[in-house]
């Protein structure tokens, strides 16, 4: 046999089928390291992307209006502010501008069938107003909830913005006042008047379109029609009685605070009311006629159609609609029971709306 040389045993040892524990120790440490730095890099880049989503989401709901650039046919987002800061893209200071939910600083609180819904929603094309679009009835029915849960409710807005919400019910009702005066004795309080007999008959056009087969306007309207004395306790009679509410207005809220918008002059010049909406809270006049056109069929204004829209904005088939037929010998005796009522209305507010 032959002698087994040292070269072989060097060799046979460092055959490529045969590498050393060393060897493979090292691989696997590599190995170990790069994956822990893929790892590594994956999370950091899944939470950054992560940071960048809630912030847009955060943001996402001040609404398509709020971008929009004032001075086209269609209002747009202003591009300055009255303050000196610029809107969302130019931020000198440096800060993040961000939409936060706040309390109201405009409430519409009155009148039930006077033009609330359609004011709302004239005014919600200003880009500097965030309203709410549904009545939270916050003070009249769930006050026991909370300013937190008012809170809660109402849409995110921007510095700068004026946070509002509509509930015609706040008008009448005897504890609303001081409430609102507990949660700020500066905010602005809008109001919209009508007619009173014509405001009735449209309330009672929509209680019988609710429930059919209830009595007759003339009926409920009198406690003896013989007589012809008035049921003024029956609702819609009831609020039509604006110097009687609007005094406890007054005994918490100084008269500037107040806006009242003629009912009639929003349907025959709505660009006109709007404008004066526009001042009292403090706003630029960007709603203008232009905004508007005149609908025939339902014998009220329409927004005309944004870019992008194939249809004018018209107020829901519930708004305009035909009302009953009342008995002219029973509108006549219900203006001559609002007549003094509409006189008190007239000299408390320093203002006169015409009704006959």
């Amino acid at each position: 046999m032959a002698a087994f040389h040292p070269r072989q045993h060097q060799l046979w040892n460092h055959h490529p089928l045969h590498p050393p524990s060393a060897d493979l120790r090292r691989l696997f440490h590599r190995l170990t390291i790069a994956f822990s730095l893929s790892i590594l890099c994956f999370s950091l880049v899944y939470i950054f992307a992560g940071c960048c989503e809630s912030e847009l989401t955060d943001n996402s709901d001040v609404s398509a209006r709020d971008l929009l650039v004032a001075g086209s046919a269609w209002p747009e987002r202003n591009v300055s502010h009255a303050d000196g800061e610029s809107g969302l893209e130019g931020n000198s200071s440096g800060k993040e501008w961000t939409a936060t939910r706040r309390l109201p600083q405009a409430l519409i609180i009155g009148v039930k069938k006077g033009g609330t819904r359609a004011l709302l929603e004239f005014l919600r094309l200003h880009p500097d107003i965030r309203a709410l679009g549904s009545e939270p009835h916050f003070f009249d029915r769930h006050y026991a909830r909370g300013l937190d849960w008012y809170r809660t409710m109402m849409p995110k807005a921007l510095d700068g913005q004026i946070v509002m919400e509509k509930t015609p019910r706040y008008f009448v009702t005897v504890d609303t006042p001081p409430r609102i005066h507990a949660m700020s004795r500066d905010v602005k309080l809008i109001v919209v008047v009508r007619d009173p007999v014509t405001r009735a008959i449209s309330d009672y056009t929509q209680i019988i379109s609710k429930t059919p087969g209830i009595p007759s306007f003339e009926s409920l309207a009198f406690k003896n029609h013989t007589t012809g004395q008035i049921d003024s306790s029956w609702s819609p009679l009831w609020i039509g009685l604006y110097a009687q509410h609007m005094e406890r207005w007054l005994a918490w809220f100084p008269r500037s605070q107040i806006h009242l918008v003629s009912g009639e002059r929003l349907i025959t010049d709505p660009a006109g009311e709007l404008g004066k909406v526009q001042d009292f809270l403090g706003l630029q006049r960007i709603v203008t006629d232009k905004h508007f056109y005149f609908n025939k069929t339902k014998g009220f204004p329409c927004l005309k159609k944004p870019e992008g829209s194939s249809k004018p904005h018209c107020l829901g088939k519930t708004k305009g609609r035909t009302h009953v037929s009342i008995d002219p010998d029973v509108i006549q005796k219900l203006r001559d029971f609002y007549k003094p009522h509409n006189q008190r209305f007239y000299q408390m507010v320093g203002q006169s709306f015409e009704w006959q």
